[in-house]
């Protein structure tokens, strides 16, 4: 949490990143920012972060659609900071299952809070992603003196998600729906509709378009590829609840977490994470996609509602506001893989290309904050990071990028744990890490993020 310094003059708000330009697919280019700060690039700083309790789907926040998650988690962060609202310039949001009524949940946010009508606002999505890409996004714009203060995070509800007809239907009833039917018309709709089980509302279900894999079966083939065995997966995934717990009995995320109300009452706290599970309780548990599979509900991320916000400045307003940062953004990177091969491996050849663009190697970070898909994913990108055959066949490298200590990974536990609402997750990352960074003084953090269709991300932060 950001807090209240004497105000003093800043400087001309040059920092040590420059943006770079959106890229497309691929193994290795997409977009992302680099050190060396050219003339008229500004320092991006997070101020402060704050998110919902993060819950489990279909639970204490059911009626809570994702644009009323938004809601809570920007009006807890503007009430923590305290910032006026007229310096809001703009709003960039992540979602993943957006409402088909109002896809922009960004601007219904601005709009519900009553922001100054002059806050623009947009809604990004690249999956899993979605929250960073919203963060990284804002921060471009701030770099580039587009604006100076922004807000930027993500939501998602799980519990809301909504069922979708088929075309088959949506096609047969046109007709109709335009009020230019005729009684002929109602017929061939019938018609049209018949037989009843083509035309039944299908489950949503997270699966590639372009495979129709579903997640949870990549994991489970990248366990197999990378010889990830089901006790390593459940070691980690207790790990997860470990740290997580701790984290929450020593009030580490207190200055994180708003409470948000309902009709119900008033949700206070996470309600994923076991504090009482062990290695032989997860063992327990019988693999969820395939007989022989080892990808379970105890080591898989749970479908989870929340969302999360952060407070984005260029250093020198942040300055002119008397607010402290909690850390700077200093690079990131976004990268493609082929969805067909290793779904998820896309944090291995982001978050170097994020520490090349930083100046930095692996050894130089303080913190690894790696999103927890699947323990099998986290497994398979952390041991192949430590590949220098890796390295030569697919990042072009001589010497592997290094292996990361696991006292240095995920601190406080990971959306094994606390959960994953698809959108905010890359959010709740930053804040977490900022706020690591601004509490020990440690210098550098590293995230990584894996996303559906075979993308990866990956930011560096940097204590101030």
């Amino acid at each position: 949490m950001a807090k209240k310094t004497q105000a003093g003059s800043g400087g001309n708000g040059n920092g040590d990143s420059a943006t770079g330009g959106n890229g497309g697919s691929g193994t290795g280019s997409n977009s992302g920012s680099a050190t060396g700060g050219s003339a008229g690039r500004r320092r991006v700083v997070i101020v402060a972060g704050v998110r919902t309790p993060f819950v489990k789907a279909f639970g204490q926040l059911i009626k809570v659609d994702s644009i009323g998650l938004g809601v809570a988690a920007v009006g807890a962060l503007l009430e923590r900071t305290g910032i006026a609202r007229k310096e809001i310039e703009g709003i960039v949001w992540g979602g993943v299952i957006l409402p088909g009524s109002a896809p922009n949940i960004g601007r219904e946010i601005a709009l519900d809070l009553r922001l100054p009508p002059s806050v623009e606002a947009m809604t990004v999505t690249r999956a899993c992603a979605s929250g960073l890409q919203a963060i990284t996004t804002a921060a471009s714009a701030i770099e580039r003196g587009d604006a100076d203060v922004m807000i930027a995070g993500g939501s998602d509800s799980t519990s809301n998600a909504e069922i979708k007809l088929p075309q088959k239907v949506v096609h047969a009833m046109a007709p109709l729906a335009f009020g230019k039917a005729t009684p002929a018309d109602y017929l061939g709709v019938l018609a049209q509709l018949w037989p009843i089980n083509e035309i039944l509302p299908t489950r949503p279900k997270i699966a590639e378009r372009s495979t129709g894999e579903v997640m949870g079966e990549a994991a489970d083939k990248m366990a197999r590829r990378n010889e990830i065995s089901r006790a390593a997966q459940d070691e980690f995934a207790f790990q997860s609840h470990r740290r997580a717990a701790a984290a929450i009995a020593s009030g580490r995320f207190a200055s994180e977490v708003a409470p948000i109300a309902t009709a119900e009452g008033i949700v206070h706290n996470d309600n994923l994470v076991r504090a009482d599970t062990s290695v032989e309780k997860l063992a327990k548990l019988r693999p969820v996609f395939a007989k022989d599979g080892t990808v379970t509900a105890g080591n898989a991320s749970p479908l989870t509602d929340g969302a999360s916000a952060v407070l984005l400045m260029s250093e020198e307003k942040a300055k002119s506001l008397g607010l402290t940062p909690l850390a700077a953004l200093r690079s990131w990177a976004y990268v493609g893989v082929d969805p067909a091969d290793q779904l998820l491996l896309g944090p291995a050849l982001a978050m170097p290309k994020a520490l090349d663009r930083a100046g930095l190697q692996l050894a130089d970070i303080d913190f690894v904050d790696l999103h927890e898909a699947f323990a099998a994913q986290c497994l398979s990108v952390l041991k192949v990071m430590a590949s220098k055959a890796f390295a030569e066949t697919r990042l072009g490298r001589s010497q592997a990028v290094g292996e990361v200590d696991p006292a240095r990974l995920n601190v406080h536990g990971g959306s094994i744990a606390l959960g994953h609402p698809f959108g905010a997750t890359g959010a709740r990352i930053v804040t977490t890490m900022a706020n690591e960074l601004h509490l020990t003084g440690k210098s550098t953090a590293l995230i990584g993020i894996c996303a559906a269709g075979g993308l990866g991300a990956a930011a560096v932060l940097e204590h101030i």
